[in-house]
Parts: structure tokens; C-alpha cells; sequence
């Protein structure tokens, strides 16, 4: 419900520019990839940000944004799509710990690739995907130790942060 109200709110905003991708559910964590324009990609990370600073009773806690790219030439989902894990999805060899949250990053962006390139053969074979997405194979879900590793990374900002970024400047003003 909370997604569906933020999506109506961008479509006031921005009229005739759908919101596609996926919101992944598993127990401890959820996974957002969002395609949209640029502005309201920004409403929904302000919105993200306005929601962590309820604090302990937010929705939402400890939310990071990974990517955020522009000039995408095409969609990876052409809809928006919910799937839930049933069960934790583990690493096979359990290596995060000594990768670099780069890696961690490229490996999740890797994994997100293979699953919308899932979703799109689903729907070429004219399958209804929303019925047959809580399907996916588990080595397409992002593993739990990767998503405790990006939610404790450095690297990876808040969305408060983001958006603070986002508006400041890049190049401090000189005094000539």
C-alpha cells in the first residue's frame, strides 16, 4: 500500500511516466529497483528519507541507495513487480566479507540483470509474470550477506544523505 500511494504521488507530479521494476521481500530486508525519469526517482528517495527520519517506528529502516543512473535507454521490467523470498537466500561460498562493497554492488546489479532478463522471457512466452514471479529460481535473489554488507558499507549512502548530495553542490564556489 505504502508504494502504491508514493506511485500515485509521482503520477500527479509527473504525468504519463509509469514507475516499473521490482520490489523484492524477504524477512529482514526489501529490495527496490526502480525505473522511472529522474525527477521522480528523487520524489521517491526524498519520500524514503522523510520516512527514515520517523525514526525506530518508521516503515523502513537502515535504507541505502545503491545506483541511481539516468539516461537508461530502456527498461529492464516492463511493469512493476512484487516477489517475496520464502526463505533466506544464502552466498554459496559465503566470500562478501572480503570483497569490496564495489563488487558487492556489481554482483547485486548482476544479479538483478539475470533476474529481469527472467522476467522479460516470461513474458515473452505470454506467461502472466505476476502470477509466476514468487517462482524465480533462488540463485536469482540477492543473498542476505550481501544486503548486510551494503546496509553496513560506508559507501553506501542514506537516502537523507543522498539528497543532501544531490542538492549540494559539486564544485565549492573560489574566491578569485
Amino acid at each position: 500500500g505504502y508504494h502504491r500511494g508514493l506511485f500515485e504521488k509521482a503520477l500527479e507530479y509527473h504525468t504519463g511516466e509509469q514507475v516499473s521494476g521490482l520490489l523484492l521481500l524477504c524477512s529482514s530486508y526489501i529490495c527496490h529497483v526502480v525505473e522511472s525519469c529522474s525527477s521522480t526517482i528523487h520524489l521517491i528517495i526524498r519520500d524514503l528519507a522523510s520516512l527514515q527520519n520517523q525514526g525506530p517506528n518508521a516503515l523502513l529502516q537502515e535504507i541505502k541507495v545503491l545506483v541511481v543512473a539516468h539516461d537508461i535507454p530502456t527498461r529492464l521490467f516492463p511493469h512493476w513487480y512484487v516477489a517475496m523470498a520464502t526463505a533466506p537466500v544464502t552466498c554459496p561460498h559465503g566470500s562478501t566479507r572480503s570483497e569490496s562493497t564495489a563488487e558487492v554492488v556489481a554482483e547485486c546489479l548482476t544479479l538483478l540483470l539475470k533476474l529481469a532478463a527472467c522476467v522479460q522471457s516470461l513474458e515473452d512466452d505470454g506467461e502472466d509474470t505476476s502470477e509466476n514471479i514468487h517462482t524465480f529460481e533462488p540463485e536469482l535473489l540477492i543473498p542476505a550477506e550481501m544486503i548486510n554488507c551494503l546496509c553496513n558499507a560506508e559507501e553506501c549512502v542514506s537516502p537523507e544523505d543522498f539528497v543532501r548530495l544531490y542538492l549540494s553542490p559539486s564544485q565549492p564556489t573560489l574566491d578569485s
